[in-house]
């Protein structure tokens, strides 16, 4: 968060989730070249890359793209639903995962074996919409012992829960995880990501 960051986003996803901020991204979009792709990347002339959806793993060209952008010196990072295996994504990309919360309605989707394919740069990330879903996230970092694989996000649903509110719950139980805040929204609008 806070680094300058080119997105390509890309179309589909298999999953409703109840507070969605990209329900654009389900369908439509454009067919594009990977090498198009990688010259918007260049021309941009942002190091940082974040391929995201939807749910980009759902598109096979993901995996080229992914390595032609690394081969091309991105740094690159990938944000995916949790409920695709990550066993194809290539090692150097840093993975940002979401495990569904009961709030999301999609708590169902995610694969546990996933965290196989976890390296400790990689993050794991918790969109919270309530106490109720604090608390899962809670027992969920406990059980699993999360921080031992990688990162670990709480992150407030836009509109949903209050950012202060989460954080001082986090500061309260003194919980071993990273506050993370959708700053685009928080300095240009909920209208930026489109």
């Amino acid at each position: 968060m806070g680094l300058p960051c080119f997105f390509i986003r890309l179309a589909g996803c298999n999953l409703h989730c109840r507070y969605c901020d990209t329900e654009y991204a389900r369908s439509g979009g454009t067919e594009e070249e990977i090498s198009a792709l990688i010259d918007l990347w260049k021309d941009s002339r942002v190091s940082l890359v974040q391929v995201t959806g939807g749910e980009p793993l759902l598109q096979p060209g993901v995996y080229p793209l992914m390595e032609g952008l690394l081969d091309a010196g991105a740094s690159v990072l990938l944000e995916t639903n949790g409920s695709v295996p990550l066993n194809q994504v290539p090692w150097k990309v840093v993975k940002v995962v979401d495990i569904k919360t009961p709030g999301s309605g999609m708590e169902e989707s995610w694969h546990e074996e996933n965290l196989r394919w976890l390296a400790g740069y990689d993050q794991l990330k918790f969109v919270l919409t309530s106490r109720q879903d604090y608390e899962w996230a809670c027992s969920q970092v406990r059980r699993l012992n999360l921080n031992s694989y990688c990162n670990v996000l709480f992150s407030a649903a836009w509109n949903t829960l209050p950012p202060s509110v989460l954080a001082d719950w986090i500061v309260e139980d003194r919980m071993a995880v990273r506050f993370q805040l959708q700053l685009h929204k928080v300095l240009w609008g909920e209208k930026t990501a489109h």
